[in-house]
């Protein structure tokens, strides 16, 4: 049969042998009577051996006898290896029930010995071990689960204690009552379980597959109330920029979440997704920790002393004459000053106190205004910027600002110190550890443009995500202040004049000069500066900039060494232009807006920026200029000056403007020559009416002369020289003829997607 089946041909004779062998031995009793049938003997086993002749002979059932032992290797191999031919033939399978069921020592019948193979004597020692090592999984498993359940049941939380530590750790926790844990049932938690593995599952077959995964399975686990901060504060840290930017949008478009959710998000995101809320607009503030609790004070140790204390830690080198003169000039008040609270005479009149100030102020925060500056001076400097910061001058800023909530200045002088610290991206994770986001935050939200405005070029220059510039000392972004997703297409830039200021210039005309102080409504309408207000909401594609820098009339005053080159209009102009470079001035079209002296700021530094190959961009960008009474070919206030110079003691920009000046006429000369080779538009507005100043002077500080160009449209209004540049109102012609000048110079840009 086995040879019939295409079995090796030697397995019958090793059977037959095997059988005789232990017959004679007597090893066992033949169980059958019949004698074994040679097949070799009679038929030719390869070929005449067909399925009728093995049916007939029915060779299986009566003549084959298998007989053998388990510890003949030979035999059981080949039965086991040709067990499946055995099977297949249907035949050989259907007999197999029918056949003798021979039983060997073991119990086994011959059918299973020939399916399972021959008894293997290490399957009883496997067992033993399958039965050991299994109790003791199981008693491991059971083990733990009885440990986690006990310790859960043990743990409780004190939220009392919690609540105190909230403001030294900034670590909130939602504390959520047992029984309500509990009363999920277990329906619930198997449902929680099951949500785990299937997330757990996608993201290791995303990993495996090298699949993108799917940001939504992040919270597939979790509930609704949980999962929302999660998932953004995921994408806040995904390789693609517009993702990361999207994600904090929604994730300051949160208003309805609970307490817990935004505390959590305070303590998770990053810097750059901190700095990235605060410049939202209308982002909650429970988004930001609120700074840490000011220390005890000590009247041993003012604030006083420890402005100076940091003063006097600063180096003296590598730094120019003006901020030395600055740093000695705060420590040396602050001697006097001190004198004076110890019952001494506080004499004003000595060096440096300005007399602009009133005598009614505290001598104390007239001391801080002096150190404030010299701080300002030096943190214009980067190497004095790391020392200021690593002698803890972000923590008692802090402290100042907070105490000095009453004194816009002062506080304004203090954010205008973080801003030239956030000027260095490695000064960032001290600001924000400090606990400064906190209340610069609040301090955009002020309904003072001011305030704000200095709180946003803080954040504008941490916001390395969204923006490249860098604004300096004294350059301001107007509009737009938080992120947008308009796209920005072009520049407008205002530069003020004598005596101006970078918003001030640019407010609304006062009511009281106005004729219209009984409409309460224009008065609520009132803007502190209408670029901000006005210009911005009409085109809100622009960027509006606006600069300051320190102009005086007289130099009846103690000054740096210094100062006197520094206000010359020469070293003005290349100072604004590296600020102005650094700001992205240049990199689109722009229009320039200037008042006074400050067109012809304007002027010298477009004329010194078409000397310099590296400042070209700013040239050929340049669509057009506003002129508000810029006194083109002198002013009259420069005579008047320099008539009454012993009581005055004119300065040096008021001399530059003496009529006729031969400096004036190169000047124009050399703008007028640029203008016709650009082709810039040109706007001019003059005034009309005469300029109080003090009670009994009145004059044309720019008469229609000197402001006439001789290019371009001249403008009278009658108006004085101070609101000129400050329109009544928003529909005033001052204002609208103004903006359609800047529309239409800029308008191929503006309409360009």
């Amino acid at each position: 049969m086995f040879l019939s089946r295409g079995y090796p041909n030697d397995l019958l004779d090793v059977v037959t042998q095997e059988v005789v062998t232990k017959r004679q031995i007597g090893f066992y009793k033949p169980i059958l009577n019949k004698p074994m049938v040679n097949l070799a003997d009679s038929h030719d086993v390869h070929t005449t051996i067909t399925r009728t002749t093995f049916q007939q002979n029915n060779i299986f059932m009566k003549s084959f006898i298998t007989t053998f032992t388990y510890d003949h290797s030979l035999i059981k191999d080949v039965l086991i290896h040709n067990w499946s031919i055995v099977m297949e033939d249907n035949l050989c399978h259907n007999m197999l029930p029918n056949t003798v069921n021979v039983v060997y020592k073991k119990g086994k019948s011959f059918k299973e010995i020939l399916k399972y193979g021959c008894y293997d004597r290490n399957k009883k020692n496997r067992g033993k071990f399958v039965k050991i090592a299994g109790s003791v999984i199981l008693g491991g498993c059971v083990f733990v689960a009885y440990e986690l359940l006990s310790l859960r049941r043990s743990v409780t939380l004190d939220t009392q204690a919690v609540q105190q530590e909230k403001l030294k750790s900034y670590i909130y926790v939602q504390s959520v009552p047992l029984k309500e844990y509990e009363s999920q049932g277990i329906t619930w938690k198997m449902r929680k379980e099951l949500h785990r593995a299937v997330r757990k599952l996608i993201e290791i077959s995303a990993r495996v597959l090298q699949r993108p995964y799917d940001e939504r399975f992040s919270g597939f686990d979790l509930e609704d109330h949980e999962c929302s901060p999660w998932i953004l504060l995921k994408k806040t840290q995904s390789r693609d920029k517009d993702v990361r930017l999207q994600a904090v949008q929604e994730l300051a478009g949160n208003h309805h979440w609970h307490d817990y959710q935004y505390r959590t998000v305070a303590q998770a995101c990053d810097l750059k997704t901190l700095v990235g809320l605060a410049r939202c607009k209308d982002v909650d503030l429970r988004f930001f920790l609120p700074p840490p609790p000011l220390p005890k004070v000590n009247h041993n140790y003012s604030t006083e002393d420890e402005l100076r204390q940091l003063l006097a830690s600063l180096p003296q080198s590598e730094v120019d004459q003006c901020v030395q003169f600055f740093t000695s000039l705060a420590l040396r008040e602050s001697s006097q000053s001190l004198a004076a609270q110890r019952g001494g005479l506080w004499c004003f009149g000595g060096n440096g106190l300005p007399y602009a100030q009133s005598l009614s102020n505290v001598p104390l925060e007239k001391v801080e205004s002096f150190c404030l500056q010299a701080l300002v001076e030096h943190s214009k400097v980067p190497s004095h910027c790391n020392k200021m910061v690593k002698n803890g001058s972000l923590q008692l800023l802090q402290k100042i600002y907070r105490l000095r909530r009453d004194s816009q200045k002062i506080q304004r002088n203090i954010v205008r110190i973080i801003g030239n610290l956030a000027l260095h991206e490695h000064l960032h994770p001290a600001i924000i550890q400090s606990g400064w986001i906190s209340l610069l935050v609040e301090m955009m939200k002020s309904p003072h443009i001011i305030q704000a405005s200095h709180a946003a070029r803080v954040f504008a220059n941490m916001d390395r995500e969204t923006v490249q510039e860098k604004y300096l000392d004294g350059v301001y972004v107007l509009h737009p202040q938080f992120r947008t997703s308009q796209p920005i297409k072009a520049d407008v830039l205002f530069v003020h004049g004598l005596l101006g200021a970078a918003f001030k210039t640019w407010r609304q005309q006062d009511s009281d000069q106005s004729g219209n102080e009984g409409d309460s409504s224009e008065e609520e309408d009132y803007t502190e500066c209408w670029p901000k207000t006005w210009l911005a909401a009409d085109s809100p594609n622009l960027r509006i900039i606006s600069v300051e820098y320190d102009t005086h009339l007289s130099d009846w005053r103690t000054k740096c060494p210094l100062e006197n080159q520094r206000k010359s209009m020469v070293y003005r102009s290349r100072e604004l232009l590296h600020k102005l470079k650094a700001a992205g001035i240049g990199d689109r079209p722009l229009v320039w807006v200037a008042h006074s002296m400050g067109g012809l700021l304007v002027k010298k530094m477009l004329v010194d920026a078409w000397k310099d190959p590296e400042m070209h961009p700013l040239i050929n960008n340049t669509e057009g200029i506003v002129f508000y009474s810029v006194p083109h070919h002198g002013s009259h206030l420069a005579e008047y000056s320099i008539n009454v110079r012993f009581l005055l003691f004119p300065s040096v920009e008021v001399k530059e403007l003496s009529k006729d000046s031969p400096a004036l006429k190169e000047l124009n000369d050399d703008f007028l020559h640029l203008a016709k080779t650009k082709d810039f538009k040109l706007l001019s507005f003059t005034e009309t009416l005469p300029t109080t100043i003090g009670s009994m002077i009145k004059l044309h500080v720019v008469p229609v002369e000197s402001a006439d160009l001789g290019v371009g449209d001249l403008i009278p209004v009658e108006v004085n020289h101070l609101n000129i540049c400050k329109p009544n109102k928003k529909d005033s012609f001052l204002y609208q003829r103004t903006l359609e000048f800047i529309v239409g110079a800029l308008g191929k840009s503006l309409k360009d997607k």
